[in-house]
């Protein structure tokens, strides 16, 4: 029986694997088959318990190396899917880097084509404004010679028309029995005796103005005479002023001086302010051809444009407080006009 249990014994150390184990408590060694048939039964069985927790332990560290090989093989696998794609991206970034090195050098030719246009264009528009520049002096030039012309015009109307006097309020068809020299004769012998009495005043010319009678207008036209001198002209505009009140035939008319369109619009011009200072008993007048003659504090002022008249206000403080309203009305019109044109 004992040779039996040595021979199982020895049959069962046959199938044992003896493999070395890392655990310190447990230390195995090598034995020869004589000296495990020397051991003990006890022996024996300590002897496999400690080969099968050897066993169990090496299993073990077999499976945590295998799942660490499998981790590993992962996490290369992982990387080498990383580095493709890190390689992809840097073809990625190689060709936007291309791409955008490509973009800023046709963004640089653009700018540098567009700096060049702006270049010509800025020579365009220089000379453009110099061309406008040299249009505006021109029409400025223009104006001012018009202006010139116009003055000179006016004042050779104003030279012709020098002995004439207008009648106003002479109803239209009257001047049919007697003619317009007959009807002036009627008025100097109604309103001025002694001066149709007079054979130096000659009459040259009568006529109305315009020449055509628009059927139209309310009012009848003017009547213009020539006289042939100035002085008998004055002379009658004088007495009219004095009279205040001339009548033709019991109606009343008025006798005024004959200027160009021009003169008249100056005149106008003075008419808002010379109304202020005559309320203000400062003894306006509008002088020929069209300057406003005034007293002021005891001296009689005399102005041919309202510019002066502005410098010379700014100086008055009662006149300018007097003034004030109807030159700042006169300053708007004037700034409407301008804009309009």
């Amino acid at each position: 029986m004992p040779n039996n249990k040595r021979k199982n014994r020895g049959n069962k150390n046959k199938e044992v694997t003896m493999t070395p184990s890392n655990e310190k408590d447990t230390p195995i060694q090598d034995y020869e088959d004589d000296d495990i048939e020397e051991m003990q039964e006890a022996d024996l069985k300590k002897l496999i318990r400690t080969l099968r927790s050897s066993q169990k332990q090496i299993l073990e560290l077999h499976k945590s190396l295998m799942d660490k090989i499998e981790n590993l093989s992962r996490e290369n696998e992982i990387l080498r899917r990383n580095q493709n794609e890190t390689k992809q991206l840097v073809q990625q970034e190689t060709v936007i880097v291309t791409e955008v090195k490509n973009s800023i050098d046709q963004m640089k030719n653009t700018i540098e084509s567009l700096t060049n246009r702006m270049g010509e264009a800025e020579e365009r528009i220089s000379d453009l404004e110099d061309r406008e520049q040299e249009r505006i002096q021109s029409d400025q030039r223009k104006e001012e010679k018009i202006r010139n012309l116009k003055h000179i015009v006016g004042n050779l109307q104003d030279t012709i028309k020098k002995p004439n006097i207008r009648v106003l309020g002479v109803p239209e068809g009257m001047e049919r029995e007697k003619g317009l020299e007959g009807l002036f004769s009627e008025i100097l012998a109604e309103n001025f005796p002694g001066l149709e009495k007079d054979r130096e005043i000659l009459v040259q010319e009568a006529h109305r103005t315009p020449n055509k009678h628009d059927q139209k207008r309310s009012s009848p036209r003017h009547v213009v005479i020539k006289l042939s001198t100035v002085k008998h002209k004055e002379k009658i505009l004088k007495c009219a002023r004095e009279k205040r009140q001339i009548t033709l035939r019991g109606s009343p008319i008025r006798l005024t001086a004959d200027f160009s369109s021009e003169t008249l619009k100056a005149r106008r011009e003075w008419r808002d302010i010379a109304q202020v200072l005559r309320e203000n008993n400062c003894q306006p007048r509008i002088l020929y051809p069209a300057k406003l003659s005034f007293v002021n504090e005891g001296e009689i002022k005399t102005f041919h444009c309202k510019q002066k008249l502005k410098e010379f206000v700014a100086t008055r403080p009662a006149l300018q407080k007097m003034l004030k309203d109807v030159l700042h009305t006169e300053t708007q019109k004037h700034g409407h006009q301008y804009e309009r044109r």
